[in-house]
């Protein structure tokens, strides 16, 4: 039979998905699963956006251009006045969630062979997306000893070379929930306009900071501005993930014509994807201000009782609704496997997602997981409870 391509078999399977059979399996039995893996909210899409889908009055679902609806973009460059970033319609792409406005940007922007600084551990798929635009990600490593706080730019420029073309941050971080200060933007700003790199910044969970710190975007920064690419979705801040609508800003034209070259090969965004967004956008303050509450509290139990397990430790997210918590045990993809297959308390257990997979070397996080607080508050209590017991029977093998 044909061989498969090398750049299938170099795709790393998610660290987040893959041990969905065996989750699968466990619900086959009965076993209640208390999901902390995956970044999907249990919390209720915005009314206004529900009634929006069950209320289209079209008699056509017909393409939209390929940049995404005008006004889903003027929407948008409301919502951007509300964080002091200023843009035009014109200067946002619709994409296909986050994801695509990921891929377009690296496909868009970087040669085959051109790298990209990342600081780790990094969120999985953009390891995945390097591949298929045939760059390579180069990380500089954070530790949970120190809070995930980036390192020193001199670790960063150890780096950089002929074929460096990019840094890439996600701020508020996944998986860490660590949230870039003003100096540590300030600094990687520098290094930007220094070497004339590309700054890719995903900030898809600005909505999520708990300090009283202000938000510092990439398009904040003055001096880069044709340098940076902003990357953004509003799956996690109206938790509409399946409607698969995100952006790509840029006030680079070059680098938007580049883009809008394969948005037109995919042809269009979602449309009714576009006509839910646009409806969650304005009028839904009061949904925002109680949902980010909300995540306030879900974090306090979650980084609270990971705390008091003997053993766990994980450092206080600043944002975002991850963490990354240090587990007594050996290795941690083993234990979230064990505990879907061969564990359950009272009928009940937990599926995490190993964190080995969000690090360039396996090695770094064989002893992490990421938790994601998407469950309510009395789900986060009862899933902590089993993991205290899974980790007790576990190391009593």
């Amino acid at each position: 039979m044909p061989d498969i391509s090398q750049r299938g078999q170099a795709m790393p399977s998610s660290p987040i998905r893959k041990l969905a059979p065996l989750a699968a399996a466990a619900e086959s039995r009965g076993v209640k699963i208390y999901k902390l893996n995956i970044g999907q909210p249990d919390i209720h899409t915005p009314q206004k956006a529900l009634d929006a889908l069950k209320n289209i009055d079209r008699e056509v679902l017909e393409y939209s251009p390929s940049q995404g609806i005008l006004s889903l973009r003027e929407a948008l460059v409301n919502y951007y006045k509300r964080y002091q970033i200023k843009l035009t319609p014109d200067e946002i792409i619709v994409t296909a969630g986050g994801s695509e406005a990921v891929l377009f940007a690296f496909m868009s922007c970087l040669d085959p062979g051109d790298e990209i600084i990342v600081s780790e551990p990094a969120y999985a798929n953009y390891m995945s997306f390097a591949i298929s635009a045939g760059a390579v990600i180069r990380t500089v490593t954070t530790t949970i000893d120190e809070g995930f706080c980036l390192p020193k730019v001199e670790k960063f420029e150890e780096l950089i070379n002929d074929r460096t073309k990019a840094v890439l941050i996600c701020n508020p971080n996944n998986p860490t929930g660590y949230l870039y200060t003003q100096k540590e933007m300030n600094q990687i700003r520098d290094l930007v306009k220094k070497y004339n790199l590309y700054l890719f910044s995903d900030e898809v969970y600005r909505e999520f900071i708990y300090t009283g710190s202000p938000y510092i975007s990439a398009m904040h920064l003055e001096g880069i501005e044709e340098n940076v690419v902003l990357i953004d979705s509003v799956s996690k801040r109206y938790s509409e993930c399946g409607t698969r609508i995100g952006a790509l800003i840029t006030k680079n034209k070059a680098v938007r014509d580049t883009v809008m070259k394969f948005c037109q090969a995919r042809l269009s965004p979602p449309l009714l994807g576009q006509l839910v967004a646009e409806a969650s956008i304005e009028g839904t303050e009061q949904y925002s201000r109680d949902v980010y509450e909300e995540y306030v509290e879900r974090r306090k139990c979650l980084i609270d009782g990971l705390n008091r397990i003997p053993g766990c430790y994980t450092p206080i997210p600043m944002g975002a609704f991850y963490t990354v918590a240090k587990l007594p045990v050996d290795d941690a993809e083993k234990f979230c496997a064990w505990c879907l297959s061969d564990f359950n308390y009272e009928g009940e257990t937990i599926m995490m997602a190993p964190a080995a997979g969000f690090y360039s070397d396996a090695e770094l996080g064989r002893d992490q997981v990421r938790l994601a607080y998407v469950l309510n508050k009395e789900d986060l209590k009862r899933a902590l409870v089993v993991l205290e017991k899974a980790l007790e029977a576990y190391n009593s093998l």
